[in-house]
C-alpha cells in the first residue's frame, strides 16, 4: 500500500542534513510567499497606474478584511498541518487522514460564515474601517469580489496548501499558490483596461482576483487526486471523526494561529483609521507602505512555513538534535533577509513608493514611512518566528499568549499612545517600539518553555 510519507519525504523529514531538507521546503513556501505578496500588490499597482489616490485608498482599506480570510485558513491548516506532522512522526498515519479532512471541512465552514457575514454587514463594515465619500464605493466594489465572491475559494486553497506542506510536498503546495497569483498578475491589467469601462477599474481588479483564487483553488483538487487515494490528505477520511483530544489539538493551536493573524490585521485596521484622520494621501501613502513592507516579511513568513513541519515531525520523533539544527540555521536566514531589506529600503525608498503611484506628496510621505516602518523588521520576524516555533511543538496555549501579548499590550496600544503624543510620524513609529517589547518577551518565554531532551516525546 502506498503510504502518505514516501521514501522521498521520509528523507526530508529524517535524514537529509538541514541545510538541504531546509532548502527543498522552504524554497517554495518563499516563492509562493512572494507571489502572494506580488499578486497582492499587483491590485494596488495597476490601480495605482489610474493615478487616482482614492481607488488606491479604497483597495487599501479592504486589505485587512481579505487577510482575515488568510486567518481563517490558518485556523484550519496551520492547526491541522502541524498536527498531521506531528501523528506521522508517531507513524499514526490513519489518525492524520481523519485530521486532514476534518480541517478541510472545518475550512469550508468558517469561511461560509464568515463571507455571508460581510455581505450581511457590509456598509457598517466598510464604515467602522474608515471608508468616506470617496473611497467608499471603491472599497465596496473591492470586498464583494475578493471577499463575497472569493473567499471560499481563497479559504480552501490556503488549507490545503498547508496539509499538503505538513506531508513534505511543499513543492506542490507552493505551486497552487503561485499559479493563483501569476494569473491575477496577467488578469488585472486585461480586466480593468480593457474589458471594464472607465472608473471600474478597482471592480475590474477584484473581478481577476477572485478568478484567479478559484482557478488555484482547482488545481489543488487536481493535485489531491494526483496524490491517490491512500493519500494522508484527503477529503474522505476512513473512520469518521479524529479522536477528540485530536480535534481540540486542531483547534489548541488553529485558534492561536487565527487570533495571531487577525490581530496582526486589526493592527493595519487601526493604522488606516488613525491615519485617515489627517488626509486621504495619508492613507493612501501608508497603504502602499503596509504592502511594500510585506516584501521581507513574506519570505520570513516562508521560512517559517518550510520550517514549522521538520520542526513538528522532529519534535514528536524525538529527535531533539535535528529539530534544535533546524530552528537556529532557519532563524539565521530570517535574520539575514531582515537586514538585506533594511538597507534596500532605506537606500531606494522613493523609487520603490513611485513603482504605486506617481502622485509626488503620496511619494514623499510613503518613502519616509518606508524608512522607518523598515526598521521593525528583524524585530517583526524574531516575534512571528517564536509564535511558529511553539506552534510546531502544539504549543498553542504559550503561541496564542505571545501573539495576543504583541498586539493588544505592545502594538496596538502603542500605536495610540504614539499618536496621541506625535501625531501622524508617532504611528509609523510604533511598530519599533512596540516589537523591541515583543522581541524580549519571545527570547525569555522560548528560555523557559523550549521542551527539554526529557519533554521530547518517544518518537519512532
Amino acid at each position: 500500500m502506498k503510504t502518505s510519507v514516501d521514501s522521498t519525504q521520509d528523507e526530508i523529514f529524517r535524514t537529509l542534513p538541514i541545510s538541504s531538507a531546509l532548502q527543498k521546503m522552504i524554497v517554495p513556501a518563499i516563492t509562493s510567499q512572494l507571489i502572494v505578496l506580488i499578486y497582492n500588490m499587483a491590485d494596488t499597482f495597476f490601480v495605482g497606474q489610474t493615478n487616482n489616490p482614492y481607488m488606491v485608498a479604497g483597495t487599501s482599506l479592504i486589505l485587512p478584511v481579505f487577510n482575515i480570510t488568510l486567518c481563517l485558513a490558518g485556523l484550519a491548516g496551520i492547526g491541522g498541518g502541524s498536527l498531521i506532522s506531528r501523528l506521522l512522526g508517531q507513524s499514526e498515519e490513519q489518525e492524520a487522514r481523519r485530521v486532514s479532512a476534518f480541517s478541510l471541512y472545518l475550512g469550508l465552514a468558517i469561511a461560509a460564515l464568515f463571507t455571508l457575514g460581510i455581505a450581511i454587514f457590509m456598509e457598517p463594515i466598510l464604515n467602522m474601517l474608515g471608508a468616506g465619500e470617496n473611497t467608499y464605493h471603491y472599497a465596496r466594489q473591492y470586498a464583494l469580489c475578493v471577499i463575497v465572491i472569493g473567499g471560499i475559494p481563497t479559504v480552501l486553497s490556503n488549507v490545503l496548501a498547508n496539509l499538503i506542506r505538513s506531508v513534505g510536498h511543499s513543492r506542490e503546495a507552493s505551486t497552487g499558490i503561485i499559479l493563483g497569483g501569476i494569473l491575477n498578475i496577467v488578469l488585472d491589467p486585461l480586466f480593468m483596461f480593457v474589458l471594464m469601462p472607465d472608473g471600474y477599474e478597482v471592480l475590474g481588479a477584484g473581478l481577476a482576483t477572485c478568478l484567479s483564487n478559484c482557478i488555484a483553488f482547482f488545481f489543488f483538487i487536481s493535485v489531491l487526486i494526483r496524490m491517490g487515494h491512500n493519500s494522508v490528505i484527503t477529503f474522505w477520511p476512513k473512520g469518521g471523526l479524529p479522536r477528540t483530544d485530536n480535534i481540540i489539538a486542531v483547534f489548541g493551536v488553529g485558534i492561536p494561529s487565527a487570533v495571531t493573524s487577525f490581530l496582526f490585521d486589526l493592527d493595519y485596521v487601526f493604522i488606516d483609521k488613525l491615519m485617515v484622520s489627517y488626509d486621504d494621501l495619508a492613507l493612501a501613502a501608508i497603504g502602499i507602505v503596509l504592502k511594500i513592507e510585506r516584501f521581507p516579511l513574506n519570505v520570513g513568513v516562508g521560512i517559517c512555513q518550510g520550517m514549522l513541519p521538520l520542526v513538528a515531525y522532529n519534535y514528536s520523533a524525538g529527535n531533539k538534535k535535528r529539530m534544535d539544527d533546524t530552528i537556529r540555521l532557519a532563524r539565521r536566514l530570517g535574520l539575514a533577509t531582515a537586514a538585506i531589506s533594511i538597507v534596500l529600503y532605506e537606500i531606494f525608498a522613493v523609487q520603490f513608493a513611485h513603482l504605486f503611484i506617481e502622485d509626488a506628496q503620496t511619494v514623499s510621505l510613503a518613502s519616509q514611512f518606508l524608512r522607518i516602518r523598515v526598521l521593525a523588521t528583524p524585530l517583526m520576524f524574531l516575534s512571528f518566528f517564536t509564535v511558529y516555533v511553539f506552534q510546531a511543538f502544539g504549543k498553542g496555549r504559550i503561541s496564542l499568549f505571545l501573539g495576543t501579548t504583541r498586539w493588544l499590550v505592545f502594538n496596538i496600544p502603542m500605536l495610540f499612545i504614539l499618536n496621541f503624543f506625535f501625531g501622524m510620524y508617532g504611528i509609523v513609529w510604533s511598530q519599533v517600539t512596540a516589537d523591541i517589547l515583543t522581541v524580549l518577551l519571545s527570547f525569555y518565554i522560548l528560555q523557559k518553555y523550549r521542551p527539554s531532551e526529557q519533554d521530547m516525546p518517544q518518537g519512532i
